[in-house]
């Protein structure tokens, strides 16, 4: 069928989309509401139920749960590997755009950064667990923090050098004149144009830290343990705690969440003010 301007529908796009969407939300509202039900109506399949607050009530507030720790860890060590991460990515992607590298070392290195990020975490927890010890970091915030960075890099240096390199030359070309040094040019005439992708890496890596598991389960104990390990302990050898482990799933979604909402309007307004000038 044909519009009246002839040009064909586009109802086969809407609904592959609205199918896209239910695939991705479906499990995500199905989670959430178990963990407003009482684990016999979970198992039992019921389709209508009570709403209760038992499961949070027990993951926040019981005498033997640490979750609110975890959520401290997890922000904790998310914000800091992210700020270190971005930190260091946007120095290497100046660096890799900006200065007299030769062509073959900067290939070099992005396929090697590529090559890292294709490696399962799980394969290098062992090594980084020795090395952490080795040092005196097993079970620190500054060992997480450092190995979360790490993993993360790769993708960020990637991103941060697509922006970097669409910064056109010759507002840095005109910096150099007036005497700008090169701290003054990354600082004062970089970030301001490549906000919008430092923002939407940020948000990433923030995300990536965040829902990390098999490094952090294999560099933390109690005292440092993160939201994804937490999860993973109600898990236990005789019952699976389903319904609380919704509710603490539930629980984390919300930075994550909140961070992307907050970015969204940032990268916005950084790309509307751009469009302006």
């Amino acid at each position: 069928m044909s519009g009246r301007s002839g040009a064909p529908s586009g109802w086969p796009i809407h609904v592959a989309l609205l199918v896209s969407a239910a695939i991705v939300l479906v499990p995500v509202i199905w989670t959430v509401a178990a963990g407003f039900r009482t684990q016999i109506s979970l198992l039992m399949g019921e389709v209508a139920f009570s709403p209760v607050l038992f499961n949070f009530h027990e993951v926040l507030f019981s005498k033997t749960s640490e979750f609110l720790v975890n959520y401290r860890n997890s922000i904790i060590v998310g914000v800091a590997s992210t700020v270190l991460c971005v930190g260091a990515a946007t120095l290497a992607a100046f660096s890799l755009n900006r200065t007299l590298w030769r062509r073959w070392v900067v290939q070099v290195f992005l396929a090697w950064t590529l090559v890292f990020h294709m490696i399962p975490p799980v394969a290098l927890a062992s090594a980084w667990f020795t090395m952490l010890r080795t040092v005196g970091l097993e079970n620190s915030f500054t060992g997480l923090i450092l190995a979360h960075a790490t993993l993360n890099l790769p993708m960020a240096i990637w991103l941060m050098s697509v922006f970097v390199r669409e910064v056109p030359k010759e507002l840095e070309e005109a910096a150099l004149m007036d005497g700008a040094t090169t701290p003054v040019l990354l600082w004062n005439v970089v970030l301001p144009v490549i906000a919008p992708g430092l923002a939407a890496t940020s948000v990433l890596t923030f995300v990536f830290s965040w829902n990390e598991f098999a490094v952090s389960l294999a560099l933390t104990m109690k005292q440092t343990a993160t939201v994804p390990v937490a999860i993973a302990k109600f898990a236990q050898e005789f019952e699976i705690q389903y319904t609380q482990m919704a509710a603490s799933a539930g629980l984390a979604m919300l930075p994550a969440l909140i961070v992307m909402l907050f970015a969204q309007r940032y990268i916005v307004k950084g790309l509307t003010q751009g469009a302006v000038k």
